[in-house]
């Protein structure tokens, strides 16, 4: 018998686990979408903030403030010339050692190297070289030296190869020849690469040999010229950022060093090659450093390597530069500074940004981020969602006419199918007449088995909304408020009222029908002009394509009429408004009244002008005058169109 075990998936991700839900922070974004904000910089805003709902989880800024804090604070507390206190207290030491074997010797010798000794320049550098050939008499000072010379070889190796100070802690010429061979080694796999004819084998070969040299465990050769590139640079930067004496000094022990332990043309072969290949990095540019405590050389030129990380990561985290996206990020950089819990906080981060892009609620169009149809229906749904939490339960209600037609609830009856029919087929029943009929197996069907559910049949209405697109409405922060308002209204036709015809209108100086998809992104117009003639006219044709639909028309604005289409085609400003305007709208509004029309208006600002209009437009149609707060615009809106079509 076949057994099986069932246990948790690892093959990669779950392929039934849920996709990621972004529905929340789409909504996030739609309020500052809303508001005027691009989806580009909505979703900056959002990245910066961090995720919804998710307190544990940190934002952009947070983590940009961590950074800055960690760059504050290695600053604060670096100092990088402490190789040079080292290397002359060891020289003040191995001086004092001497002078006191040589003080009780009264040989004209004694003398004369207590002359050498006493002529040594001030330098460190240059004394350390004049002594390289000194025959030290007192044995504590030679270990003294030796000491001095071994700190040196270390450090200077140490800045270039990070742990390396550690390798050569007990340094025998073993050791350093091993050194000078992978130098060679590291030098010729560099060359063969530039020529094309390096292979990953050649890598491995060379990890196998030196690898216990680089603790930071490279995976290729990209990686480790990486790891070299970034620290010969800190390196560079070190030099540069101390003052001038400071640097000449320092750079003078380098190289003394260098040619001391048979490595300043491999070393001068490798600093070629790295800057060669990554000439992007900051090699000469100084750091204000201002610690009290010295740092050895290694460790100095660490610190200004996780300050050029800083730099990087503050740069890419602000998300301010052209094209900006948070898989600029460098995690590992992150992760070197903040620690893993800040790449889990960037990986939640870049999971919304993906996701947003795969499951279709944003989408790139020439470098430019725009919002898909879906993101607006979401955005539309969420608008009407809030409307309906702010309105009581009472002014909720539906809208049915229960008569046996084309949409609505199911009745419980059933009839045979007609063409033409949009209501669901009943599929017991169909098949019941299909067996009934033909009595035997498998069962057939033909066009006079198939029986509909009837339905409870809603009047259709055919709906305006008229949205003043004028610079005034932005001036008086109204225009979020216009956009929610016009999103939710849609989206309640669109799922409670599917029979309906919807057409959204701006204007301004001219008037132009709005589609669902553009709505969320619209802008309002620079433009001079309230052209509300303009809008009417285009609503009464929208009106006159469904003459059997109830008629519905409402009207946001927050200025009275300021220019009118002219037969050319072309709008007439003028302001105050000119007696043409105001009869040629207000003839508009009589030929919606003789279509049984009735307008609403929806006014938001309190302008005398506007007041005395809107009286006018309400005494000759018959329509109402609403003057809402902003935030509760799309709440009157909503219960109007609900009202109206209560009585349809």
């Amino acid at each position: 018998m076949t057994s099986y075990r069932y246990g948790e998936y690892q093959d990669g991700p779950d392929p039934l686990a849920p996709p990621y839900d972004v529905r929340g922070a789409l909504d996030e974004m739609g309020d500052a979408i809303l508001s005027g904000s691009t989806p580009l910089d909505a979703l900056r805003d959002l990245l910066k903030r961090g995720l919804p709902n998710a307190p544990d989880r940190r934002g952009l800024e947070e983590l940009l403030r961590q950074v800055r804090k960690r760059r504050r604070d290695l600053r604060q507390n670096t100092r990088l010339d402490g190789i040079l206190e080292q290397a002359r207290e060891l020289l003040d030491r191995a001086l004092d050692q001497e002078r006191t074997e040589l003080f009780p010797d009264p040989s004209d010798d004694a003398r004369f190297r207590e002359t050498q000794l006493d002529n040594l320049p001030g330098d460190t550098a240059r004394a350390v070289q004049e002594l390289s050939e000194y025959d030290w008499r007192s044995p504590q000072a030679r270990r003294s030296f030796e000491e001095l010379r071994d700190l040196l070889r270390r450090e200077v190796l140490d800045s270039q190869f990070k742990g390396m100070r550690d390798a050569l802690a007990n340094p025998d010429p073993a050791a350093m020849e091993r050194v000078r061979q992978m130098m060679a080694a590291l030098n010729e796999m560099l060359d063969r690469d530039a020529r094309g004819e390096h292979t990953q084998q050649d890598f491995d070969d060379f990890m196998r040999d030196y690898g216990d040299m680089f603790p930071e465990n490279p995976r290729n050769l990209e990686e480790l010229v990486d790891q070299l590139a970034r620290r010969a640079a800190a390196a560079q930067r070190m030099l540069a950022s101390m003052t001038p004496q400071q640097r000449a000094e320092l750079a003078s022990l380098m190289d003394q060093t260098l040619q001391d332990s048979g490595l300043a043309d491999q070393m001068r072969r490798l600093g070629d090659s790295l800057y060669t290949r990554r000439p992007d990095l900051a090699w000469n540019s100084a750091e204000r450093v201002s610690g009290e405590s010295p740092m050895s050389m290694g460790d100095s030129v660490s610190a200004l390597q996780e300050l050029a990380d800083l730099n990087y990561l503050e740069s890419s985290l602000r998300q301010d530069y052209p094209g900006a996206r948070l898989s600029d990020v460098d995690e590992e950089a992150i992760r070197r500074a903040l620690g893993r819990s800040a790449v889990d906080d960037l990986q939640a981060l870049k999971q919304i940004e993906r996701e947003l892009e795969q499951q279709g609620y944003l989408r790139r169009n020439r470098g430019k981020l725009e919002l898909t149809p879906k993101a607006v229906r979401r955005l539309g749904e969420t608008a009407l969602r809030r409307v309906f939490n702010s309105l009581e339960s009472t002014r909720r209600g539906d809208h049915d006419q229960h008569d046996a037609g084309a949409a609505g609830e199911l009745t419980g009856s059933t009839r045979p199918w007609r063409f033409g029919d949009e209501q669901p087929i009943d599929v017991v029943r169909t098949v019941i007449n299909g067996v009934r009929r033909g009595g035997g197996s498998p069962v057939t069907l033909s066009v006079d088995d198939f029986e509909v559910a009837e339905t409870e049949r809603r009047s259709a209405a055919a709906v305006c909304l008229l949205v003043d697109l004028s610079y005034s409405m932005a001036l008086r922060g109204t225009w979020a408020a216009a956009k929610q308002t016009a999103l939710a209204l849609q989206a309640l036709v669109a799922s409670k009222f599917p029979q309906d015809s919807v057409q959204i209108i701006g204007f301004s100086n001219y008037a132009r029908v709005l589609q669902p998809d553009e709505l969320a992104g619209l802008e309002w117009d620079m433009v001079q002009g309230t052209n509300l003639h303009h809008a009417l006219l285009i609503a009464g044709r929208h009106l006159d394509r469904h003459p059997d639909f109830e008629p519905v028309v409402l009207v946001v604005t927050d200025g009275e009429p300021t220019a009118h289409l002219m037969r050319d085609g072309t709008p007439q400003f003028e302001w105050p408004p000119s007696r043409e305007t105001l009869e040629l709208t207000l003839a508009e509004v009589d030929k919606m009244t003789r279509r049984r029309a009735t307008l609403n208006v929806f006014m938001l600002a309190a302008d005398e002008r506007l007041r005395a209009f809107v009286d006018e437009v309400a005494r000759r149609n018959g329509g109402r005058v609403f003057a809402p707060n902003v935030d509760k615009l799309g709440e009157y809106v909503v219960s109007d169109f609900l009202r109206a079509r209560r009585r349809s």
